[in-house]
């Protein structure tokens, strides 16, 4: 196991061990406030172990973020929620970025904290083909950067380790990645690399406000909640001309999103995406998708009730091949904050198995 618990280096900050904890939204935060009960969760996992905590998803600081009831964000009341989480997790040895979150296509008319206020996409489209959100104007691409960027400053001022942005999954930010819902004509849209401009703006100019030194992470995915098949890059190639603009505006870590992080990504090869997006940019990168278990996620929507554990052998060898530098675990975790504890010592007969009952209000 001596491959999982080395430390590693992002930009300049030392994680202690090579696991993360993956976002997963808990609607546990009423008006956005993250109380005590969001505290004691994040320390839990920090006291088990975990060496980076990634939160679940945190609105930015506009009405059309907003999908899900009481997730958590930025707004003054809320500074004092996320100190005390933060001095928490510090307090057990482990480090914290929170993922900056705006869903996109994926908010409908009526929903909180503005009814009035309906989803934002870059072409209104929710789905390739699709037209049912408002299609953003140069304005609001602006105005949209701008809330990004003003919510990692503050993120860093309220002494988070870093930042992860979303940019997966079907959420804003891959809305802009990925040619299915981005067709505008303009600067933020066309080519594969163009389409990352959105994603390179905001990083450019946070990071020209926070500094070199402040982390910064990106979470992507090839598939879309909309469609578990799509695609942002075909080949081996197309991925390298999407990673390096984010490479180039500053993107320190890559966090690549797989339903199962076992599965090759191009034909031809083992490397799954984060490990065909290490070949490529040498720039750290997390994989993720049902570590430690037999099936991905979309059971808990199929009727499934409990997922059978599974052996993290084939992880080790991807891990000690240098495929990969970090593993998030999402689920695991959620039914035994002490996974990473146990597989440390080899404990695996103790490993609380997942149920769908852990997942109660729990969206991915």
């Amino acid at each position: 196991m001596e491959v999982f618990f080395k430390p590693i280096t992002v930009n300049k900050l030392t994680i202690p061990n090579r696991f993360a904890m993956a976002p997963m939204t808990r609607s546990r935060s009423p008006d956005g406030v993250p109380g005590e009960n969001v505290r004691d969760y994040y320390q839990r996992r920090a006291a088990g172990e975990v060496g980076l905590i990634i939160t679940e998803g945190v609105e930015v600081s506009h009405p059309s973020s907003s999908g899900y009831p009481d997730v958590p964000g930025f707004r003054d009341k809320a500074d004092e929620g996320w100190k005390q989480v933060i001095d928490a997790v510090h307090s057990e040895g482990s480090k914290i970025f929170p993922q900056l979150w705006h869903v996109g296509a994926f908010r409908k008319p009526g929903m909180a904290p503005d009814p009035e206020v309906p989803g934002y996409t870059p072409s209104g489209l929710v789905n390739a083909n699709k037209k049912a959100a408002h299609e953003m104007t140069a304005e609001d691409v602006e105005m949209l950067i701008d809330c990004f960027v003003g919510d990692i400053v503050k993120i860093k001022d309220l002494g988070f380790d870093g930042v992860e942005l979303h940019g997966a999954h079907g959420y804003l930010i891959d809305n802009f990645f990925w040619e299915g819902t981005n067709q505008r004509a303009d600067g933020f849209g066309g080519s594969i690399d163009k389409r990352t401009a959105f994603a390179c703006e905001i990083v450019k100019r946070a990071r020209a406000k926070v500094g070199e030194d402040f982390p910064i992470a990106i979470r992507f995915s090839q598939w879309k909640q909309q469609d578990f098949e799509a695609k942002l890059a075909y080949t081996e190639e197309d991925l390298k001309t999407f990673l390096m603009p984010l490479v180039d505006a500053g993107i320190d870590m890559f966090h690549a999103s797989n339903r199962r992080y076992w599965e090759p990504e191009f034909e031809g090869s083992n490397l799954n995406l984060a490990g065909w997006t290490k070949k490529l940019t040498g720039i750290p990168t997390i994989t993720v998708g049902s570590v430690g278990l037999k099936s991905d996620f979309i059971g808990l929507y199929a009727g499934d009730d409990a997922v059978e554990s599974q052996s993290i052998d084939d992880l080790i060898k991807r891990m000690e091949s240098d495929e990969f530098d970090m593993v998030a675990i999402g689920r695991a975790l959620l039914s035994d904050p002490e996974w990473v504890k146990k597989v440390k010592t080899g404990d695996f007969e103790a490993i609380i198995p997942f149920e769908k009952k852990y997942a109660s209000e729990v969206y991915f």
